[in-house]
């Protein structure tokens, strides 16, 4: 991992795949937390709000600070309350009057800012001091996010799950051991594939500070997130299938579609007519990832490319011209050979760099 302080300097544009099977990978509280679903395509969709969801809880376990956080007790608190934790919970004036530079010592301790920025317009509160204080200090200190997802759409119609929409769970009620039961909406789908797109703006990371190794981060962190804070009961069933994040060496340019290069190889996904149908669909085996329009931009654009990482599951088919060139775990050894700089991770290998030092 690069070892710099410096801001990044060079814009990067991100394709994350995940995909989910048998779990709701992002209700609607709006509507029952059924899985949300463009209701004329049948697509799945997971918005980024849900994705940053996961890599800050990742970033948390990680032992990172992080801005917009629940307390201790699982509850809500105000941004001043958050702010003054991350600042390494100030209790009076003049313990805040001790930090030289608020807004710097804030955004050191705030990893999350750094990404995807924040509302810090505190309410003034004339009952509390330190809130009062900490107003002052940061009035008007807004940050936008130099680094901002899309929401998902899955790359096909979702089918729900109808056979487990309702469930029904048994406990006792303490009277001579009877059971009694209630029913649970359990609303899951059956197999959708999501391809995220994420650009990391170099001008707006001047504005929180980013580095260069906090994006080299977002190469192990997306992964590992996706596999550690999807556990629960409804969520469980979420894996990441493809990470690119190419590094151009122009300054403002981005390609701006690559997830729009991607494509599900219908043919190639099964011999079966019926079975390489949208409705058919159950697990990352009954589909294949067509990756010829990607691979052709990226070498089209080889020479504004610094560097493309990726990650890669060997579970993954990919085809290239109507023919399976192996998995996602192969994309690499693809993009090579036509020529296009390329580096591929082991996402276990290289995290512990990531974490914060001691």
């Amino acid at each position: 991992m690069t070892d710099t302080t410096d801001t990044v300097t060079n814009r990067s544009e991100i394709v994350f795949v995940t995909d989910a099977q048998d779990c709701n990978p992002n209700g609607n509280p709006l509507g029952e937390n059924r899985p949300r679903q463009d209701p004329v395509t049948g697509q799945g969709v997971i918005t980024d709000v849900r994705l940053k969801r996961y890599l800050r809880d990742q970033l948390v376990d990680d032992g990172h600070g992080v801005f917009v956080k629940k307390t201790a007790e699982g509850k809500s608190a105000s941004r001043a309350a958050l702010a003054l934790d991350v600042l390494g919970d100030i209790t009076s004036v003049e313990e805040l009057e001790e930090v030289d530079d608020i807004a710097s010592e804030f955004l050191a301790n705030a990893l999350d800012v750094r990404y995807f920025g924040a509302t810090l317009s505190f309410n003034r509160d004339a009952e509390n001091e330190v809130h009062q204080a900490l107003y002052e200090d940061f009035e008007g200190g807004n940050y936008t996010g130099p680094v901002q997802f899309s929401p998902a759409r899955s790359l096909n119609a979702v089918q729900l799950n109808e056979e487990s929409n309702t469930l029904t769970s048994v406990i006792s009620t303490n009277e001579e051991n009877d059971v009694g039961g209630y029913g649970l909406d359990d609303h899951r789908i059956k197999y959708g594939i999501f391809p995220f797109h994420a650009l990391v703006d170099e001008h707006g990371a001047e504005n929180t500070d980013l580095t260069d190794t906090d994006v080299e981060r977002l190469d192990t962190l997306c992964w590992r997130a996706m596999k550690n804070q999807t556990v629960s009961r409804s969520k469980v069933g979420q894996s990441p299938r493809l990470y690119l994040r190419v590094e151009y060496r122009d300054e403002g340019f981005q390609d701006g579609d690559l997830h729009n290069a991607i494509s599900l190889d219908r043919e190639n996904a099964s011999d079966d007519e019926e079975a390489m149908r949208d409705e058919a669909i159950r697990n990352v085996t009954d589909v294949c990832l067509n990756v010829t329009t990607l691979l052709d931009r990226l070498e089209a654009l080889a020479d504004r490319i610094e560097t493309v990482t990726v990650v890669g599951s060997a579970y993954l088919e990919i085809s290239v011209d109507g023919d399976v060139v192996g998995t996602a775990a192969d994309l690499d050894t693809e993009l090579d050979d036509r020529g296009v700089p390329v580096r591929e991770i082991d996402v276990y290998e290289e995290f512990e760099a990531t974490l914060p030092s001691e």
